[in-house]
């Protein structure tokens, strides 16, 4: 009996040790992945050294990065350089002068004088907004030039009945298009009529002509004066009839931007007008978008005219609101909707393009590593303080890390659900993704959220750079 208890225990204290071995090598294994999937401003900043580095190998003369392929794509027929313009700022952020400083000297060394037709709004916040961040922040006179030069190819589009710039112009002859070509197709979305006044304000300011700005300003009321009875904008227009061409409304690509630099432009440029204009908007949005469905908060899809839900639909453009809602002091609203938005990224692991939430299913389930959501987390860390954001923001650098690094960069995925590789990196990584997750892990000492209002495209403008008597001489403001 004894020599039975004595096998039974030598048998339990093997299983122990055994048990104890195996548990000790899984925390191990746990404190090296902990280690390989480190959330820190160094760890960002190498990445954002690795991924530029593969630019410069594989695509330098492209605009766009093919990570998979070590190869590039340009949107045009001729690159325009949009990777270098949209990584500026965030290499000088991070203090990678060097790289820095070989942009720089790049945009210097550019020719706007090329026959390519360009959509205004994408050429509006990449290059003229990475121009006038390089300006910002070097006061570089030929980087001035050269960004006054850009602005001036952009003001034809500017030319429509309404005021509401065409689709694109051609950098050359200032001939204006629609997006299906010369002379078709002359409908834009209501964020491509009227994401301009930001830009166009620092451009203003810096050449003390007021034309780019009253040009962004028209856009706008353009835009406001033709809002619905109930007081909200459609999402398609007619730009040389005015007449709007669908009635839905909402916070999603296609109208967001609309939104985000009535808000933001009137920061930099207080613009009593303007200012009215984003208030009464902003009541609208509470008024008609938002909706408590299943105990979390959407901003939907609805009629123009009778404020009706069309479609329970979210996208992760959206993801943007929550950021302008807590600068704007809206805090409860803010935290509500960040709340769904770090919901739905635990869904799935990263967010889906469009979501249908009434129908908890996804519409368009491909990903390009967007940064809303963390520009969101990173606002509501800094104002708040609240250390549940921080976490958030390191919870998807390790996601992103997990599902999307590749050998040389980063990589969009075609599904969410499968994190299918797709041969792309949008230029908005370097310019937006990278940045937010580096200023959210520094010290103010290193950059001062306080300090700064980016444009939509993550360029940082430092505040006090625009003087507040002589933004209303430079800009026109009455």
């Amino acid at each position: 009996m004894k020599r039975q208890i004595v096998s039974v225990l030598v048998i339990v204290l093997l299983v122990c040790c055994g048990k104890s071995h195996k548990d000790d090598k899984v925390k191990e294994s746990n404190v090296e992945e902990s280690k390989a999937f480190a959330y820190t401003a160094e760890q960002v900043k190498f990445e954002m050294i690795r991924s530029w580095n593969a630019y410069k190998e594989y695509a330098w003369g492209y605009d766009v990065l093919l990570p998979l392929s070590k190869s590039g794509y340009n949107w045009y027929d001729t690159s325009l350089g949009i990777s270098p313009f949209d990584a500026y700022s965030t290499l000088a952020v991070m203090g990678l002068d060097k790289e820095a400083k070989e942009i720089e000297e790049y945009a210097v060394s550019k020719n706007w004088d090329q026959d390519v037709f360009v959509q205004v709004f994408e050429v509006n916040i990449r290059i003229l907004g990475g121009l006038l961040a390089i300006y910002d922040d070097t006061k570089n006179p030929k980087i001035l030039e050269k960004a006054i030069d850009f602005g001036d190819r952009l003001l034809p589009a500017f030319d429509s009945p309404t005021g509401i710039p065409y689709h694109s112009v051609n950098l050359r002859t200032g001939k204006t298009a629609g997006n299906l070509g010369e002379g078709k197709g002359n409908i834009v979305n209501t964020a491509q009529a009227a994401t301009y006044l930001f830009e166009f304000g620092v451009l203003s300011y810096y050449s003390k002509d007021s034309k780019y700005y009253q040009a962004a300003k028209k856009a706008t009321l353009a835009i406001f004066n033709r809002k619905s009875e109930i007081g909200l904008p459609g999402d398609f227009i007619d730009i040389e009839t005015g007449e709007w061409t669908n009635d839905w409304s909402y916070l999603q690509a296609g109208m967001d931007s609309y939104y985000e630099y009535l808000f933001k432009s009137n920061v930099l440029f207080p613009d009593p007008e303007i200012e009215k204009i984003w208030n009464y908007s902003l009541e609208r949005i509470n008024q008609y978008y938002s909706e408590d469905y299943n105990d979390k908060r959407f901003y939907t899809c609805v009629n123009m005219h009778t404020g009706e839900i069309v479609k329970r639909s979210i996208s992760l453009y959206d993801a943007f609101f929550p950021a302008v809602q807590a600068l704007h002091g809206d805090i409860e609203n803010a935290k509500k909707n960040m709340a769904t938005w770090d919901w739905l990224w635990d869904k799935y692991g990263l967010l889906p393009t469009r979501y249908m939430y009434e129908k908890d299913s996804i519409e368009y389930a491909n990903s390009e590593l967007n940064p809303e959501i963390i520009e969101s987390a990173y606002y509501l860390n800094q104002i708040t303080g609240e250390q549940q954001y921080k976490d958030m923001i390191s919870k998807y650098w390790k996601d992103i890390k997990l599902c999307c690094q590749n050998e040389v960069a980063f990589n969009a995925v075609e599904d969410v659900r499968t994190k299918k590789p797709r041969d792309y990196l949008a230029t908005y990584f370097y310019a937006e993704t990278l940045k937010y997750f580096y200023v959210a892990a520094v010290d103010k000492s290193v950059f001062n959220f306080d300090d700064y209002i980016f444009n939509t495209e993550a360029h940082p403008f430092k505040k006090d750079n625009f003087d507040k008597e002589k933004v209303a001489i430079y800009l026109g403001i009455q």
